[in-house]
């Protein structure tokens, strides 16, 4: 006689990871009620491929992992011997999903990649009261979800998949952790170099939020393939067995006594911590369709806007062309932009750091007929000693079959799982620059003329150029180089200071208005390279290949002549060190007024091309021949200057890299 089908089992699982030979403790029961006897099928989710079919019997299922087993995503499915009548596939409650970690974190591989349970186990059981974290609104939706409730897989999209088995299938080593392991995860991050979001990561709790910045301040990476990133905080409670999140603040008694960690939206009141700080961008200016509007995903994709940037490198795409249609949905991240001067740059006004630099824009404000209008807005930023690319949308991983979307997420894996290394990348264009400086927060540049003088800010924007209307005294000046002292010097003001082609010293009010340029006295014979460093003026005059240099307040004072100049084109102070151009690469002396060397770094530093140099905010900026305006770090280690003073601290050596 055959036995009568019954419901699938339901399984409770103690973690959502555990490392390579670790346990997953499993509470189970059949569908009915009673003990359950059957089998469980565990598959790698990633590789899509059946790794233990084992019996089961009674109330506790130690699911054993073996050491040999891969980092990766697995699901164990449990199965009653009786015939099963199966239940929804969203609500899955016979499944237990966990990521293995690797047993000796980084061992494998330099990047981690992080599954999204928070947000699984917050959707699970979407609008059945007292189940779940939704729908939002719902006063039946629950504000308190234990973490081993039955089922917590991924909701029926599986918005992570797509790109975990392109992984796979590119042959590129990752491994794997949970979003809880994040929470006070500083230790575990500290073995990688790149920490991988991907699909729908919208739950972080604090811990998750200062262990990944502090990671990517630290040096470490962060790829955002995903949207509506970091939108909601939720705590743990209960040692961590239970996921909190109210949704308002009239309603947590966390609001009255650590207002840091209400269970709020991460821009909202008390916390007023926006995710934008983290990942450059929000849902608050994105797009989402939902319900019968998710088909317009298909549709849209992005248009380039700095084809330029190392992102793009081996795509073959150009600003204006689109790109990564299908990758848009069902919900975006956007940054609010100015487009005053043709090209989008973030305003920083809604929490975007000054860094970030658009590379991609969609405008979605249509969606509006299917949800929420807005826009998708791709850019890469630093934070720290680290750096934060951010696709910005949820779809992402499905649109891989574009080589371009695939190149685009090899560059940034590649370049994000490399040794740190200061190196070059374009921030912009500088179309036949003949001199550069920065003063008063922004960038100046002399033209290919030699007399219009231009600015834009110094972002890593890849912004226009602007001319500076002409004195009104009459035809400026014909100029050979430009710089600006990092302080004032009494009685020079802060300004601008140019060497004309008659080889006197003028200064500039560094305003972008017209200003007249005032003499401030002779300079050596043949100028061609000018900085001013505590409170000295430093002058290369090529044609003897000398450096000199005389008192930056006394404009009658004599110039004296320190030594050779290195072959330097052009110089400039960084870290109160003279930094020069040279066909030997990049060399630094202290500022020494006695006979000292320049030396190269170590390991050397190379110059992609020689042209006008300029320190802004901790960073070199070079005007290229080919019309290309790069940033380099800079650098605190050299060669043979190690011992000499002004040197500072030296740190690791590292490569200089190539420029990308």
């Amino acid at each position: 006689m055959t036995a009568a089908p019954v419901p699938r089992p339901v399984v409770r699982a103690d973690a959502t990871s555990c490392p390579q030979g670790g346990r997953i403790r499993c509470r189970t029961a059949a569908g009915d009620g009673g003990p359950l006897t059957g089998r469980v099928v565990v598959t790698d989710v990633v590789a899509d491929r059946t790794v233990l079919v084992a019996q089961v019997r009674g109330p506790v299922h130690d699911l054993e992992v073996p050491a040999a087993w891969p980092s990766s995503l697995y699901r164990a499915s449990f199965h009653d011997h009786r015939p099963e009548v199966p239940r929804p596939e969203r609500d899955a409650e016979h499944e237990v999903w966990f990521a293995v970690r690797a047993a000796r974190p980084g061992g494998a591989s330099p990047v981690l990649v992080s599954v999204p349970f928070p947000t699984w186990r917050a959707y699970h059981r979407a609008g059945e009261p007292g189940r779940s974290l939704y729908y939002s609104e719902q006063p039946a939706r629950a504000a308190r979800v234990p973490l081993d409730a039955p089922g917590g897989g991924p909701p029926p999209e599986r918005w992570e998949e797509p790109l975990l088995r392109w992984l796979h299938r590119t042959g590129r080593p990752v491994e794997y952790c949970s979003g809880f392991d994040l929470d006070d995860g500083a230790e575990l991050l500290a073995a990688y170099r790149v920490l991988v979001v991907n699909g729908h990561d919208e739950y972080w709790t604090a811990d998750m939020r200062d262990a990944v910045e502090g990671f990517v301040r630290r040096g470490g990476n962060l790829a955002v393939f995903a949207g509506n990133t970091a939108w909601w905080q939720f705590r743990l409670e209960d040692g961590g067995r239970t996921m909190v999140c109210h949704r308002d603040a009239a309603t947590d008694p966390v609001a009255a006594t650590d207002p840091s960690r209400t269970t709020v939206e991460w821009s909202s009141a008390p916390v007023d911590r926006p995710e934008n700080a983290m990942t450059g961008v929000s849902f608050r200016r994105g797009a989402g369709a939902w319900g019968e509007g998710m088909a317009v995903m298909g549709r849209e994709a992005y248009t380039v806007r700095f084809a330029d940037h190392w992102v793009f490198e081996g795509t073959g795409l150009a600003d204006g062309d689109a790109f990564a249609r299908g990758a848009l949905g069902y919900e975006t991240d956007a940054a609010e932009l100015d487009w005053s001067l043709g090209v989008p740059r973030a305003t920083g006004r809604d929490g975007t750091p000054r860094s970030f630099a658009v590379l991609a824009t969609a405008d979605l404000g249509h969606w509006r007929a299917y949800g929420q209008g807005g826009w998708a807005t791709m850019g890469i930023m630093r934070l720290g000693a680290g750096s934060v690319f951010n696709a910005a949308t949820i779809n992402w991983g499905r649109a891989l079959d574009d080589p371009a979307v695939a190149r685009v997420t090899r560059n940034v894996l590649d370049r994000f799982s490399e040794p740190p290394a200061p190196r070059w990348h374009t921030v912009g264009p500088a179309p036949g620059l003949r001199a550069l400086a920065a003063c008063e927060g922004l960038l100046f540049a002399v033209a290919g003329d030699g007399t219009t003088l231009l600015h834009r800010e110094p972002s890593e924007q890849n912004l226009p150029w602007t001319p500076c209307p002409p004195s009104p005294e009459g035809p400026g000046h014909r100029l050979r180089c430009l710089t600006a002292p990092r302080e004032a010097c009494h009685p020079l003001p802060l300004a601008l200071l140019a060497v004309t082609e008659d080889d006197r010293l003028v200064h500039r009010a560094p305003v972008t208005g017209a200003a007249p340029w005032v003499d401030a006295g002779p300079v050596p014979r043949g100028t061609t390279a000018l900085a001013m460093c505590d409170n000295a003026l430093f002058a290369v005059t090529a044609h003897d290949d000398t450096l000199h240099h005389r008192p930056a307040h006394l404009p009658a004072a004599a110039w004296t002549a320190l030594g050779p100049a290195g072959g330097a084109t052009a110089l400039a102070v960084l870290h109160a060190r003279l930094h020069a151009v040279t066909p030997d690469g990049l060399l630094t002396r202290p500022p020494l007024l006695t006979r000292a060397p320049f030396v190269p770094f170590a390991p050397p530093v190379p110059v992609p091309s020689t042209g006008p140099l300029a320190p802004h905010a901790g960073r070199l900026l070079l005007a290229t021949g080919d019309g290309r305006l790069l940033s380099h770090p800079g650098c605190l280690t050299t060669g043979a200057a190690r011992v000499a003073p002004f040197t500072g601290p030296a740190p690791a050596t590292r490569e200089a890299g190539s420029v990308r």
